[in-house]
């Protein structure tokens, strides 16, 4: 899909071999390849392909030529099931227009592209590219506002005693589970919010130090004020990130804790089984000569030992705190 953004026709088709001079922004999204031909024909650039947005390295997201500015970065986009994955978008700037080219909807295109009509302070399509980053700015912040709130609900659930106060150790233990699940999608979220605030910071600051011949005063302002932005929501980042991973920590704490309750449990049962078992064995033996098998009173005095014997180990633990 190919839009044209303060053009007089909404139909590509129709234009010549220039391009109208009102049109500051041209969106590509999934684009087939007469819309790439088009546009790459009338602003004389190249369209990026979606296998060249995903290159990671900085020689590749970062790129000056024949004064455009080609420029990647990755953004979040949810899927039909609601999760967060990782797109990349294209940015290709040049003194008049941005062309845009992504390969999935996002909230923040469909934010500047309702005020594309009517803000005056979008002169050109460098104060397009800003009025995006500073969406996506505020698209993040609001991302991180919602994890920190999920992981205060989940560190006083964590530090108060819910995941381990219940006498039924397979409901705890399924508690404990269920909160390993949470951090791990906490810090999954969180890392894919750290690579979109990386990547904004750094078209920023490469827009504002290359771009300087033809960016407006009020553009290179935002752009400064993005890359502010960036460095502020890093810190906020980092901390919430050091938080995750004390929850992390916490809970593989206390699963060990539930662990060496069982073995503690497990020790006990088979410490207060063996002397019984011992004693059980030995007059179990089938030899003649055995005192107590005359005595009037051998079996109930047979009967007291063992049980004493598993009562004595079990007084053992109980006075050296086993049960507390």
């Amino acid at each position: 899909m190919l839009k044209l953004y303060r053009s007089a026709t909404s139909d590509w088709r129709s234009i010549g071999a220039e391009l109208p001079s009102e049109i500051i922004w041209i969106d590509l999204l999934d684009p087939t390849e007469d819309e790439k031909q088009f546009v790459e024909r009338v602003l004389d650039i190249r369209v990026p392909s979606e296998r060249s947005l995903s290159e990671i390295e900085a020689s590749s997201r970062l790129i000056t030529d024949h004064d455009r500015l080609y420029l990647s970065s990755p953004a979040v986009r949810l899927d039909d099931n609601d999760e967060a994955e990782i797109t990349n978008i294209g940015f290709v700037i040049g003194p008049r227009v941005l062309v845009t080219v992504r390969f999935a909807q996002l909230t923040t295109f469909d934010d500047v592209m309702k005020r594309i009509g009517t803000d005056k302070s979008l002169q050109n399509g460098m104060c397009v590219f800003t009025a995006l980053l500073e969406a996506m700015i505020d698209r993040g912040a609001d991302v991180l506002e919602h994890l920190g709130a999920k992981t205060d609900r989940l560190s006083r659930g964590v530090f108060k005693g819910g995941l381990v106060r219940s006498k039924r150790p397979v409901r705890s233990s399924r508690r404990l589970r269920e909160a390993l699940e949470s951090i791990g999608e906490l810090a999954d979220r969180l890392a894919k919010a750290r690579d979109v605030l990386l990547g904004v910071g750094r078209v920023a600051s490469f827009a504002d130090d290359v771009g300087n011949e033809w960016i407006t005063s009020a553009s290179k302002r935002r752009l400064e004020a993005v890359t502010k932005d960036v460095a502020s929501l890093g810190d906020y980042e980092t901390r919430l990130s050091d938080k995750i991973q004390l929850l992390l920590d916490a809970v593989l704490g206390f699963i060990n804790i539930q662990q060496n309750d069982l073995f503690k449990i497990l020790t006990i049962v088979s410490v207060v089984g063996v002397p019984p078992t011992i004693l059980v064995g030995v007059w179990g033996m089938n030899f003649k000569a055995m005192p107590e098998l005359s005595w009037t009173f051998g079996y109930p005095l047979a009967w007291a030992a063992i049980i004493a014997s598993g009562i004595l180990p079990v007084l053992w633990f109980k006075r050296h705190g086993w049960f507390d």
